[in-house]
């Protein structure tokens, strides 16, 4: 591990006044009534004691007790405070730390400490500063057992850099810090992600004389390994080996879950293995980090192994097993199977957990099997169960995503309406304006908002995003706008996409000299524009014929190191051919191939059209024959292209091949490609009766209906044999 000198934080430590000021109300006196009564003591002993303790009780009979002016000895009321703080019944302990005070029972070290300890499990370990006062105030004297107590205080609440400065406080008086002092600043620092501090403490540690235990390189290990740093948890466990300190279970189970996590499953099992080979028995946190790397590698076979040795090891899978199961199965695109998985999950007598009620609803959600998610929602009410809000969002966004808006919002009013009062969030918002404004409702999508705003809450990027997406879908400019003025003025910084639905929206408007500048200032604002953002804007200027423009923005944007794809060349390929620009489509298509990149059907269907307008047939047909051999099958579009081309030309023969072609590949046509054959056939066709069928032809067929083009030339066999249309 890298280390380097010491951090020392600027930090000055205050016992704060007021905090003094809290601890001594609770330490008044009053003239003490004193009576004793073994039968008490023995009572409130008895109550405290283990395993049946009944500390509620036991506090109820202190307060009658004083009530009655009986008063245990001093020696009982200190052992229930000690007792209710060991238990974590802090507000009891106070309570009787209160009214031990009242009748003056003077409370020795150990209450004082256990006071103290009820301050920090509390997370009020300011208060704790309080109670170091009245240890000196009645002749104790502050040691390095206190100093470790607010430590813990300060570290849990992620006052770590306080701590530190305590410690050097503490230092200046003569209290020097312990094994466990080091060990609590160097776990705060791993867990405030302050790894580098923790590796300098480490050596100050060791020069101070103070060498570093298990419990140092545990939480050391856990912090690299939460970073991602693995490299440098496995030298720290070489670190280990070298200095001959046994490495346990959970350092081995912290190690094991690093690498799994970061993917390198092989190294974990690797591990696995050196701690089998080390008689280290593997405990369930060990097996179920195994479990969810093979889960996440898909090899669920291998993950069924582990199971078999867990229960041939006698460790039963735990809550956070089958719950890696079941993500994994629900990654894996196999949520009906992680159902089953939950079924035998409570079969086994394993009570499910949030947790893994939501991971199960969010995956059958994702592959739309809505209903059976609601049937979970249900299993998870009857199992007591409460859903939260990650429930309820999971859901919301299930229906949303099977366009079932109106039953998503029937979901969030039962979610607010209910017993438990579920407070929405921003998420839930979100899915259900998104989930309005995709179906074009943007009047709900906007009443849905304001009554987020009603809430407390305006929403986030995302919120304005979607609405203003949702608004310029609708052609509402005036409300849009008054919305950007609303992201401006909440102090919301647009980001890239914001701007790519403002420029798509005015764009499809062909509101091109807004969009244009909303382009520029996304630029001026140090955003870069994204590839659909350069097509958007590409197609705009193509369909306002502004070629010289597109061909501008083209340039820039291979300027801009944003490569062009097969939409971009689709777009300017199209542009070109219809100005009649053949030197830079083939400049176009030359460089298309350069790059690697491979015509698509809309590629295609493009080339036909555009050539054919322009009477390059024999390129037109060489281009569909060029789209067939790449697998593309044509459409009528593309036939209704080409037959119009040649019938430009009044090629009848080459209509015909091509109408033969088109029976023999079973193309269906629409009433507007027949009308294109029968109308060349009415102006092409030496044969008056031809004209009569122009008129008829579709009389009492249903419109829409289509018809395959083998019934076409059939049905014109039929009546006009002469032309030879006649199906091969």
């Amino acid at each position: 591990m890298v280390v380097k000198p010491l951090f020392k934080p600027h930090l000055h430590l205050h016992l704060p006044s007021q905090s003094l000021y809290l601890c001594f109300s609770y330490f008044s006196s009053s003239i003490p009534v004193t009576v004793s009564g073994n039968d008490l003591e023995t009572q409130l002993r008895c109550l405290c004691q283990k395993p049946n303790s009944q500390f509620t009780e036991a506090v109820s009979l202190f307060h009658s007790a004083l009530d009655s002016n009986l008063l245990p000895s001093w020696a009982t009321c200190n052992f229930l405070v000690d007792a209710l703080a060991r238990s974590r019944n802090y507000e009891l302990a106070i309570s009787v730390y209160r009214r031990m005070t009242h009748v003056d029972a003077f409370p020795r070290f150990g209450s004082l400490s256990a006071l103290m300890e009820c301050f920090v499990g509390a997370h009020k370990p300011q208060l704790g500063f309080g109670v170091v006062g009245l240890v000196l105030k009645r002749g104790f004297t502050v040691d390095v057992f206190i100093m470790n107590i607010l430590l813990k205080g300060l570290c849990r609440n992620g006052e770590v850099y306080e701590a530190m400065e305590l410690v050097r406080e503490m230092g200046r008086k003569g209290v020097s810090p312990d094994i466990v002092s080091y060990n609590t600043l160097i776990n705060g620092l791993c867990k405030g992600k302050k790894l580098k501090e923790a590796g300098d403490l480490l050596i100050e540690m060791e020069v101070a004389g103070c060498f570093p235990d298990l419990v140092t390189y545990n939480a050391l290990m856990g912090g690299l390994c939460k970073d991602g740093r693995m490299d440098e948890a496995m030298e720290l466990l070489e670190v280990m080996k070298k200095k001959g300190i046994d490495v346990d279970v959970v350092l081995y189970s912290t190690l094991i879950s690093g690498f799994c996590s970061n993917g390198n499953f092989g190294k974990g099992k690797e591990l696995f293995e050196e701690m089998l080979g080390e008689g280290i028995s593997p405990n369930v946190v060990v097996y179920s980090c195994l479990v969810h790397g093979l889960c996440r590698v898909g090899q669920w076979k291998e993950a069924s192994t582990v199971l078999n040795a867990m229960a041939e090891h006698g460790i039963r899978p735990d809550a956070v097993t089958y719950t890696g199961l079941i993500d994994g199965l629900c990654k894996d695109g196999r949520a009906k199977k992680a159902m089953d998985l939950l079924n035998l999950m409570v079969e086994k007598g394993e009570e499910p957990s949030n947790v893994t009620y939501n991971v199960l609803i969010n995956g059958l959600c994702k592959e739309g099997l809505v209903i059976d998610a609601f049937k979970i929602l249900g299993m998870m009410v009857e199992k007591g169960r409460k859903a939260d809000v990650v429930t309820y969002n999971t859901l919301i966004k299930g229906l949303c995503d099977k366009r079932k808006v109106d039953e998503a919002i029937k979901l969030f009013k039962s979610m607010i309406d209910n017993e438990s009062s579920l407070e929405p969030n921003v998420f839930t918002f979100n899915v259900l304006i998104g989930g309005l404004c995709k179906q074009g409702r943007l009047a709900k999508a906007l009443r849905i908002h304001d009554k987020m705003v009603k809430k407390g809450s305006s929403g986030n990027l995302v919120t304005y995003n979607l609405l203003l997406g949702g608004c310029l879908k609708a052609r509402e400019t005036k409300i849009a706008m008054k919305l950007w003025k609303q992201v401006l003025d909440l102090g919301l910084v647009p980001n890239s996409f914001t701007y790519s639905i403002l420029i798509d929206g005015f764009c499809k408007m062909r509101m091109l000299s807004i969009a244009k500048g909303l382009f520029c200032e996304m630029r001026t604002r140090g955003l870069k524009p994204a590839l659909f953002d350069y097509n958007t804007l590409m197609a705009a200027l193509c369909k306002e014929c502004s070629l010289v423009q597109a061909k501008s923005l083209f340039q820039e944007m291979r300027n801009a190191n944003c490569e062009p794809d097969v939409i971009s060349f689709n777009i300017m390929i199209d542009v070109t051919l219809k100005a009649g620009d053949i030197q830079l489509f083939k400049e176009l298509q030359l460089e298309m191939v350069e790059m690697g990149l491979k015509p698509d059907a809309w590629t295609f269907k493009t080339l036909i059209s555009r050539l054919s307008k322009l009477g390059a047939l024999d390129e037109a047909k060489s281009v569909l024959e060029r789209m067939v051999a790449s697998g593309f099958t044509p459409n009528a579009f593309v036939y209704d292209s080409l037959l119009k081309g040649l019938s430009s030309k009044g090629d009848t023969s080459e209509i015909i091949n091509l109408l033969h072609q088109m029976a023999a590949k079973g193309v269906v046509l629409d009433r507007k490609i027949v009308s294109t054959i029968l109308t060349y056939l009415c102006h092409n066709i030496q044969e008056p009766d031809v004209i009569e069928l122009l008129p008829t032809f579709f009389r009492g067929t249903p419109k829409g209906e289509n018809i395959s083009c083998n019934e076409l030339l059939t049905k014109l066999h039929e009546s006009h044999p002469k032309l030879q249309l006649a199906p091969s």
